[in-house]
């Protein structure tokens, strides 16, 4: 290889190291990657920011806004609270999720549809006394499985898309590029090319659910005792103020030993621990109140004038100004920059207007200071916020919101029918291909803002742009590993090492190695990193680089095995009382069962 090609290596392996050990956001690492490689001349200015102009790029931000509008409208929530109905059983609730959530998935982004779906479901298993961590995971898979299903489903689907376009136009404009066969096999897919796999193979995956669900889904006991309006036990600091009406109270006589779900751990006094807290204790001024406990208590104890959250005594106090504040749940993302930071350390009132309430850590109690609790990916919290929190943090990396609360603003249901419509119309002109889908989709998320399904405001913060920096600076890397001969190369060692086996071999080595990095790096930066190293092999195979192509969406868009391999899994992390192996003992069996189905189904619809 060329010194530019062993510099180009260099540099992926310092990306995807960097990417395993969380040392920098994705977005930043593509960024910076793609700026060296043009800094030093590798690739030119043009090839290193090609991403941000490219149509499957503009694709998936034009389908937040579409997903967006479909939210205000009320049409996503009005669906996910009547979905479940008057089912009694997990495996029919589990059913009637997989009837909803797979077509859903298969035109809508992944994230808001388990946003959406995951209070309604919780909602129910407190009802029903059935443990939230029986299908919170099969909430998560059924998305990534849906989102198979066609062109649209996965953010993945369409980055490998506009990478093949973006090929495919660049051997046309180059006579030298080889076989004028092997170009037109790069051309971009339609609607539904890859439903011929992605329905089998979601529906296979559905089916691993149903079996499994009681044999493999872990029951989190901890979650059935709490019988409250919440699921989850949180750690909380209260500070009495002065002129609180607990002051020279004893615990029993303010009716701290009455809240159901709730525990006063002890009371901190000037430095001092009381503990444990006996019903005589009479509370002073100043007194730090630890509790752990459910929502719905806690909810009762900040109707109580003066007790304030520990980690934010300065938030107001006033009725006037207390009726304008919420509760909101949230959960750390493994991006956030919160993680790492203690809660004191993060100063939530000046980064987000908020106070922090109360800190659940997935199935483990918190016993430090809330203010010296160091925050971790799927670290629940319940913050205290003003009405615009919601629409502000919506769509913040930093976190996800989880809870069940009522918008601040009406929701615009007069357009509902309006938006359907819209989508609808989508749809159609995508499947008959009538004009190019991101055209389409630009003409559709316009015509939300224009007729009122959106505002313009909510239509720009819709967009995760995280998201769309990471997937476009990524393809000035793989632009370079390409035109450095960096890709030809690692691939002919890969042909030589596996040639007597065939294609299929190859097609079963690169699912596989894109399924491992889904479950170490993101979807999308797996995806990119080993397209151009697909498109290689084939090329010295001599066969059509297609199947390769469909198999690096399949195992880049359907990652199980870990709950950091796609961001739905991160969503339901904390709220279902996950621990990392639970995804893994249900979710590594589901990546091999689908290696399987996809090496039987792809060669019977992709020749090579």
């Amino acid at each position: 290889m060329s010194v530019d090609a062993w510099i180009t290596v260099g540099i992926t392996v310092l990306v995807f190291v960097a990417l395993v050990r969380e040392i920098a956001p994705a977005d930043l690492l593509f960024l910076a990657a793609t700026a060296l490689l043009a800094m030093l001349g590798i690739i030119t200015t043009e090839q290193a920011f090609s991403g941000f102009a490219n149509p499957g790029v503009l694709m998936v931000a034009v389908l937040f806004v579409v997903a967006a509008g479909l939210r205000e409208t009320g049409l996503l929530d009005y669906v996910g609270q009547h979905i479940l109905g008057s089912v009694k059983s997990e495996r029919k609730a589990l059913a009637r999720l997989a009837g909803l959530v797979l077509p859903l998935s298969a035109f809508l982004n992944n994230t808001p549809i388990v946003a959406m779906l995951m209070p309604v479901t919780i909602d129910w298993c407190r009802r029903q006394q059935s443990s939230p961590s029986r299908l919170l995971i099969p909430l998560s898979f059924l998305a990534i499985l849906g989102g198979t299903c066609t062109l649209i489903g996965t953010s993945t689907n369409l980055v490998v898309n506009g990478l093949m376009v973006s090929e495919h136009t660049r051997r046309l404009a180059r006579p030298d590029s080889g076989d004028p066969a092997f170009t037109n096999e790069l051309r971009g897919m339609n609607l539904l090319e890859i439903t011929w796999v992605g329905l089998p193979y979601a529906l296979i995956g559905t089916a691993y659910l149903m079996l499994t669900q009681r044999r493999l889904l872990p029951e989190r006991k901890e979650l059935l005792e709490q019988l409250g309006e919440s699921r989850r036990e949180y750690l909380v600091e209260m500070l009495i103020h002065p002129g609180c009406r607990l002051i020279g109270k004893t615990v029993e006589e303010a009716g701290l030993r009455q809240l159901p779900g709730l525990f006063l751990i002890e009371i901190d006094r000037d430095g001092k621990t009381i503990g444990p807290v006996g019903p005589d204790e009479i509370m002073e001024q100043g007194d730090r109140l630890i509790f752990t406990g459910i929502v719905s208590s806690i909810v009762d104890l900040e109707r109580i004038p003066g007790l304030v959250p520990a980690a934010d005594p300065t938030y107001e106090i006033t009725p006037s100004k207390q009726k304008r504040r919420h509760l909101v749940e949230v959960v750390i993302s493994a991006t956030s920059p919160l993680v790492g930071k203690t809660i004191r350390e993060a100063d939530f009132r000046a980064a987000y207007g908020a106070a922090v309430v109360a800190v659940h850590r997935s199935g483990e109690r918190v016993t430090s200071k809330i203010g010296d609790v160091e925050l971790r990916p799927g670290d629940t919290l319940l913050l205290q916020t003003r009405p615009h929190f919601l629409r502000a943090h919506r769509n913040d990396s930093s976190f996800y919101l989880i809870s069940n609360v009522e918008e601040w603003r009406p929701l615009r249901r007069d357009r509902a029918w309006i938006a359907l419509a819209l989508f609808a119309g989508l749809i159609g002109l995508m499947t008959t291909g009538v004009v190019e889908p991101v055209v389409a989709g630009s003409l559709v998320a316009a015509l939300m803002v224009l007729l009122g399904c959106i505002s313009a405001g909510d239509a720009r913060k819709s967009v995760e742009w995280q998201v769309l920096v990471t997937i476009a600076a990524s393809f000035g890397l793989g632009t370079a590993l390409q035109s450095t001969g960096a890709a030809y190369a690692i691939s002919k060692l890969l042909v030589e090492s596996i040639q007597a086996w065939g294609a299929i071999a190859a097609l079963a080595t690169f699912y596989l190695l894109a399924s491992v990095l889904t479950a170490v790096i993101t979807n999308n930066a797996a995806a990119v990193l080993l397209f151009p190293f697909c498109v290689e092999t084939a090329a010295q195979l001599e066969v059509s680089p297609r199947p390769f192509l469909v198999a690096l969406m399949l195992a880049a868009s359907a990652s199980f095995a870990t709950p950091i391999g796609y961001q739905t899994n991160m969503m339901v992390y904390g709220p279902g009382g996950y621990r990392f192996l639970d995804f893994v003992r249900i979710g590594l069996p589901l990546n091999l069962l689908l290696w399987v189905t996809a090496l039987l189904l792809i060669p019977l619809f992709w020749t090579f």
